[in-house]
């Protein structure tokens, strides 16, 4: 694994290696020993003779033979043709310890592999590519150690932009914030298609939209049927709520991208800019592609997806599949927060308001009250919470008070916070509500004006000025 880890960056900088390839090597013996290589014949020492001879004292033929075997995975002749490089060359070929650092990194040994590209910067400070390997495979050893080799390039060759690198190192190092600060430095019209395309991820990552957006649509000037750009101006014009461009980029990534593959982050995010655009219809469809993926593979991905598809059905107000798709998501979450559990109450609530009759209106109220029951059982810490919403809910299917269903709950609020010594602003506004509601209800209802008065003293204390409050303690 590490041996794919080492040489993963290293095909990533291919395009750097301009300078060495120039000195591997292109008449017809390199291209006869390409030949003879692919075959695999048993007697490839016998046929490799005479080439061997011909260009003893051509380093970069050597070199070239040499890169031939390596990418047939013949490391033992790679590395015996690298040495012949070296002394043909009076061990001053920088390509030839370039590609002895290639087969060690092939071969797990990562300290060896950049000592080796460290020879070759010796051999040659102004080749770049023995600097990239360098830092591609000390990488993950130190980061910081990988880009002060990249500086020291820098010293040595102005002309060549290394912030773009640096990015890549740190961008593959998993530090983004550092990657950030690099490819930002960097300029984009000499960057790679895949620098800019990690520049545009990295910012994603770190929910700097605005950036990722202006790197993916440089990257499309250049490349318009490219997937990873089409997908970052789709995603990040989504978090930018800019509906239009998040749905023109989501059609060029699956209808007008080269080689696009699709994963249920795909069809989640338009499912969102669909939603966003209020094509709540289309928006279903999408979440429910997304649901039908191969990598949706567990239930945190499908919790999630699932709730944004209960959130569409109640965009269109069809409350029973919100409810239905938002209880499948509690069921797939791993641990419903309270927040969770009282969202499903809510739906409960506004279902209700959907409703033609107060008998059917009462069938929603009694699930949402069993619903805030049941969060006060799960969270201590939400009784408060929880007791003043199932006031209002009994409220609800009890307008004219005479049943008094709200009333156990309105007076145990009184008891859960009413001798609050620091009382806040919610604090406040739910006992106003409570003892408004008490008021009322033994003023009104019970004629006794006595408990009224109780309540109304309370209200006062802390809204001196209420003026019903003080109706009732003038009330004979």
């Amino acid at each position: 694994m590490k041996a794919i880890k080492y040489l993963f960056l290293a095909a990533l900088t291919a395009g750097y290696s301009a300078s060495a390839m120039a000195q591997s090597g292109t008449d017809a013996d390199v291209q006869a020993v390409k030949n003879i290589i692919s075959q695999k014949p048993a007697d490839i020492e016998k046929q490799m003779k005479p080439f061997f001879k011909a260009n003893k004292k051509n380093a970069a033929n050597l070199v070239a033979f040499g890169r031939a075997f390596f990418e047939a995975k013949d490391t033992a002749n790679a590395k015996v043709y690298a040495n012949h490089a070296l002394a043909a060359a009076k061990n001053q070929c920088a390509p030839a310890f370039i590609l002895l650092g290639d087969i060690e990194a092939l071969g797990d040994n990562g300290g060896q592999a950049a000592a080796q590209y460290e020879q070759a910067i010796y051999t040659d400070p102004k080749d770049p590519e023995a600097y990239y390997k360098y830092a591609n495979v000390y990488r993950k050893i130190s980061p910081r150690g990988a880009v002060s080799k990249l500086e020291e390039l820098r010293s040595q060759r102005p002309d060549i932009a290394v912030d773009a690198i640096e990015g890549r190192i740190y961008y593959m190092s998993n530090d983004f914030d550092a990657a950030l600060r690099a490819y930002n430095k960097a300029d984009k019209s000499k960057m790679e298609e895949r620098d800019l395309s990690d520049y545009a991820m990295t910012a994603f990552f770190k929910q700097k939209y605005d950036t990722a957006l202006e790197v993916a649509k440089f990257g499309l000037s250049k490349n318009p049927r490219h997937a990873a750009f089409n997908r970052l101006a789709f995603f990040n014009s989504t978090e930018l709520k800019k509906w239009d461009d998040a749905l023109m980029y989501a059609d060029a990534l699956f209808n007008k991208s080269d080689s696009a593959k699709f994963s249920y982050y795909d069809y989640t995010y338009y499912g969102n800019a669909l939603s966003g655009a209020k094509q709540h219809e289309k928006a279903i469809e999408m979440y429910q592609k997304a649901l039908q993926q191969e990598d949706m593979d567990n239930k945190a991905k499908r919790a999630g997806v699932i709730k944004q598809l209960s959130d569409a059905y109640k965009a269109q107000e069809d409350y029973p599949n919100a409810i239905k798709n938002y209880q499948e998501y509690l069921t797939n979450v791993e641990k419903a927060s309270a927040n969770d559990i009282a969202g499903l109450a809510q739906l409960h609530v506004q279902h209700a308001s959907k409703k033609a009759t107060p008998e059917e209106q009462a069938e929603c109220f009694i699930m949402a009250d069993k619903t805030y029951q049941d969060l006060e059982n799960k969270f201590e810490d939400a009784a408060e919470y929880a007791t003043f919403m199932r006031a209002r809910v009994n409220s609800y299917m009890d307008p004219d008070q005479k049943k008094g269903l709200a009333k156990p709950f309105y007076e145990k609020l009184d008891q859960l916070i009413g001798s609050k010594d620091n009382k806040d602003a919610t604090d406040k506004a739910r006992l106003t509500e409570s003892y408004r509601y008490l008021i009322s209800y033994y003023f009104v209802i019970q004629d006794n004006k006595d408990t009224a008065k109780q309540y109304a003293q309370k209200l006062l204390e802390i809204d001196p000025d209420n003026e019903i409050a003080k109706q009732v303690m003038e009330a004979k």
